[in-house]
């Protein structure tokens, strides 16, 4: 058995997590199952994709320092996407994949204060700033959204609506299409847009050697 202290350093074990992940490897495709992931969430404590087998997830990869997360997040837009669903049965992880230096990189802490001073209806937020749960997802920007069914196959990713713009005057009329995914999985229908072109910033990762 596994066992950590919240107060080991959160980058100190992480690549002993990535040697428990070996599914990192893998690529998002519509139809198959998720990457598997383990990481830290913001109150330190592990967490397993496998873990919320037979329920729905989305996952939100974000950055509150990005206009285009700021504008879902200012104008109330995301939480409410967020409470909607996780009353509705799924859980809600945003993920922030941004490296240490980089815009938009937190620690737990900080992870909190944004979470309560916002408002957000997530269920965690996990942090990974080593990038390799991001690239796992080939997430590019913040936001980038993922549907997973209950059974952990990948329904719907890309974009929340499609609205390209950091203009909260941009929501009005908005197409939200993870609200749209989500109808159709609930109704047992295929998802009719099930990929879409992610927009934002993007994501950001540690530099490549």
């Amino acid at each position: 058995m596994l066992i950590l202290s919240k107060k080991v350093g959160l980058l100190a074990i992480f690549p002993l997590l990535l040697m428990l992940s070996p599914s990192l490897s893998a690529t998002p495709e519509i139809g198959q199952k998720a990457p598997g992931f383990m990481g830290v969430d913001s109150n330190g404590d592990v967490r397993k994709l496998a873990d919320f087998m037979g329920k729905p997830v989305i996952l939100e990869w974000t950055n509150h320092q990005c206009p285009y997360v700021r504008k879902h997040y200012q104008s109330g837009n995301m939480q409410r996407l967020q409470r909607e669903l996780t009353e509705a049965g799924a859980v809600w992880i945003s993920i922030i994949s941004s490296a240490p230096g980089q815009q938009g990189y937190v620690d737990g802490d900080k992870a909190n204060q944004l979470t309560a001073m916002r408002g957000a209806y997530a269920d965690m937020v996990i942090l990974d700033p080593s990038g390799e749960i991001g690239r796992a997802y080939g997430a590019r920007t913040t936001p980038q959204m993922f549907l997973l069914g209950k059974d952990g196959v990948l329904r719907y990713m890309g974009a929340i609506d499609d609205r390209p713009s950091a203009r909260k005057s941009s929501l009005k009329g908005a197409v939200n299409y993870v609200r749209k995914a989500w109808e159709a999985f609930k109704a047992g229908k295929p998802v009719r847009q099930p990929v879409t072109k992610p927009y934002g910033c993007t994501v950001k990762y540690a530099s490549e050697r």
